[in-house]
């Protein structure tokens, strides 16, 4: 399992909370993600040989959010 935190500078209010978790809490081998809107991070927990990070990336991408560093 690999955890980590990701910074999403475009997380404003409780819709943009509920369409992250969504988007990735969907995709095969998470096992936690958790938005909070301040910060504006996601801390998601996921299994490394099911999922790869450029996977999780581009989910949170197509929800309109960019990613800082990706």
């Amino acid at each position: 399992m690999t955890t980590m935190t990701l910074n999403v500078p475009d997380i404003s209010c409780g819709h943009c909370k509920t369409s992250i978790e969504g988007a990735i809490g969907g995709l095969p081998g998470v096992e936690k993600v958790e938005v909070h809107i301040e910060p504006r991070t996601v801390d998601i927990t996921w299994d490394d040989a099911t999922l790869t990070l450029g996977t999780i990336v581009g989910a949170i991408e197509d929800q309109g959010y960019s990613v800082d560093g990706h």
